[in-house]
């Protein structure tokens, strides 16, 4: 973790929140004892994917260290799930990294049951020719891609332009099952907003779906009013929780009773999972991404 990082409200609102400090290995370990202990503890949720993050790689494929804040590696994320057996390997490999093809590879051949992207942090853009034989080998091993769409306020961005849903267009066409992180969603009023952009193209492309991540926020919380409104739309979506991100209960459709009752549970998985119960997402919603994941006929 970078200094910066550090500086991160969001991140450092985590860190008081876990009674965590600085970024140590005692630190590292800290957090994972928590996110297993928090999923212990959560209904409905049988597995929980943990994900790794790429560091930051320039245009000649090498790493770039001045602009990388988060790096969780590929390893460490195998050997934490191989510890805990409700815990599910997402990779994630740089497009423009050298070895990213082999890197890759290895990781489908560890067990990966995604992979994640975050572009606008990571630096690449998701239609850069580049990444397509990276597409060509996700969708020979039907290994889905989650890519961040949408706003992002937690971690250094490099580039917005690069969270548009479109970019993922030449992934959709060469045959990967792409999730949309957050579903184009945006933060502030000022910034682009990609919820309509997502909405078409989940109607238009089969393998397309979107997930819940972060929508349990009040600046996202409009993409909650699409999803009810469209049956369609509601078939293409997937849980996600984005922790440690704190969810925050949907006054206006739960009530201040209600929601006032939802914030009080200290654990924010099981908060995320207890207030989209009560928003009414179906048993379909919270059985879709083993689908989508192959993990189930």
């Amino acid at each position: 973790m970078s200094q910066k990082l550090l500086r991160s409200i969001p991140f450092r609102f985590m860190q008081w929140k876990f009674g965590l400090r600085g970024a140590s290995a005692a630190t590292e370990v800290a957090l994972c004892e928590k996110l297993v202990k928090t999923i212990d503890e959560t209904p409905k949720i049988d597995k929980a994917v943990v994900l790794a993050f790429d560091a930051v790689h320039d245009d000649a494929g090498r790493f770039d260290a001045d602009n990388t804040h988060l790096y969780v590696t590929n390893s460490y994320v195998m050997e934490v799930v191989a510890k805990h057996p409700r815990t599910l390997f997402g990779a994630s490999v740089h497009p423009y990294r050298k070895d990213a093809l082999e890197e890759l590879e290895r990781c489908i051949k560890g067990g990966a049951v995604l992979l994640k992207w975050l572009p606008m942090v990571q630096g690449f853009n998701p239609a850069d020719p580049r990444c397509f034989p990276f597409y060509e080998m996700l969708a020979h091993y039907k290994l889905p891609l989650l890519s961040h769409t949408g706003a992002e306020n937690s971690l250094p961005v490099l580039d917005y332009s690069t969270a548009d849903p479109k970019l993922l267009i030449p992934a959709l066409d060469r045959g990967v099952t792409v999730i949309a992180a957050h579903c184009g969603t945006r933060l502030w009023p000022s910034e682009p907003d990609f919820l309509p952009d997502f909405i078409r193209m989940a109607k238009e492309y089969e393998h397309l779906y979107g997930d819940t991540a972060a929508l349990n926020l009040p600046m996202r919380w409009k993409a909650f009013d699409a999803i009810f409104e469209d049956e369609t739309l509601r078939s293409k979506i997937v849980h996600g929780s984005d922790w440690p991100i704190v969810p925050v209960a949907y006054v206006g459709r739960l009530g201040v009773g209600e929601s006032l009752q939802l914030m009080a549970e200290s654990n924010w998985l099981k908060r995320d999972v207890l207030i989209k119960h009560r928003l009414g997402f179906d048993d379909a919603y919270w059985q879709r991404a083993a689908k989508v994941l192959g993990l189930s006929e």
